[in-house]
């Protein structure tokens, strides 16, 4: 009877111990593990904006739109990706797609459960169309004369690397023990003369808790060099 006495208490502890373990188990496995970012924050998708991963869930928004509108449009490629965690992750996404033949930018946002094996198309919308010259000039082409300013996609990924350019310098220059970050291209317009592009783009940058705007004109060689031409804060 003591030996029994003393095992049921023991049998009990080692129950519950289970319970909570596999409790704690359970619950880990029904969240999206790249919740270890703050839940409903917006931040860049990890790995490149064209991982298989990634690419697989823009052909899937493209798909669906065409299933849903009766369209047409041909993937292209992955311009930018974002994800937001919810119950799951809201995957926003830039897509360039072609209608017609014509190039043309998209914004969709997939909701993934990966969990349930759940993944839902939850909007589609044309975003800002092809500029009337391509990334590939903006990449600086030999030859080619587009007089004047023209607004292009501040997604472009010529934007993107011309805007990252501009916020390193800005640290560079401002001494600040506090990193800046890229907060949003409100604004982006190029020109391309000869062997070279201009960019002239408005950025929202973040310092800690401060937010501030800088109006910069970025310039791009041939050979691929960045060059930060003139910098102003914008306090508008």
């Amino acid at each position: 009877m003591r030996a029994l006495s003393s095992f049921v208490p023991s049998l009990i502890f080692f129950s519950l111990f289970l319970f909570v373990v596999l409790g704690s188990a359970a619950d880990c496995s029904e969240y999206d593990h790249s919740s270890m970012s703050l839940p409903g924050g917006l931040h860049d998708s990890p790995g490149t904006r064209n991982s298989l991963e990634i690419e697989s869930l823009a052909k899937f928004a493209v798909d669906e739109h065409n299933k849903k509108q009766n369209a047409l449009l041909e993937f292209a490629r992955v311009v930018k990706a974002r994800e937001q965690v919810v119950a799951g992750t809201l995957h926003h996404l830039t897509i360039e797609a072609i209608d017609g033949g014509e190039k043309k930018i998209y914004e969709a946002k997939v909701w993934v459960k990966q969990w349930l094996n759940f993944k839902e198309l939850t909007e589609f919308k044309h975003a800002d169309d092809a500029p009337s010259f391509t990334s590939a000039d903006l990449g600086v082409k030999k030859d080619v004369h587009q007089p004047g300013w023209q607004s292009v996609p501040t997604q472009d990924p010529q934007v993107q690397d011309a805007a990252d350019h501009a916020l390193k310098t800005i640290q560079q220059r401002s001494n600040s023990l506090v990193p800046y970050e890229l907060h949003e291209v409100v604004d982006a317009k190029a020109e391309v003369i000869d062997d070279f592009a201009k960019f002239n783009l408005l950025l929202k940058v973040k310092r800690g808790d401060k937010e501030e705007k800088f109006k910069v004109e970025v310039h791009k060689n041939n050979e691929g060099a960045f060059h930060l031409n003139q910098m102003e804060q914008d306090h508008s």
